[in-house]
């Protein structure tokens, strides 16, 4: 249990550190604009990641409960 804690303490941590970081370097760009276009592309690029990265997990928890990986070991 303290193992999970210092876990989830360390993660926090790391997610912080990594939004911290990353609002700093877009408030370091000054006045830079990003166009309809530029938005645009960001969503879609975050999207097709994020729906990329869901089908790929579902795989997986797919293959194993069916037991398809069960021949490989």
């Amino acid at each position: 249990m303290k193992a999970a804690h210092l876990l989830i303490l360390a993660l926090s941590g790391f997610l912080a550190a990594t939004i911290a970081m990353a609002v700093w370097m877009w408030n370091s760009m000054g006045a830079t604009q990003i166009s309809g276009h530029g938005w645009a592309a960001l969503t879609a690029g975050v999207a097709i990641s994020l729906l990329v990265g869901g089908g790929l997990m579902a795989l997986v928890f797919i293959s194993s409960r069916r037991g398809y990986d069960d021949g490989v070991r």
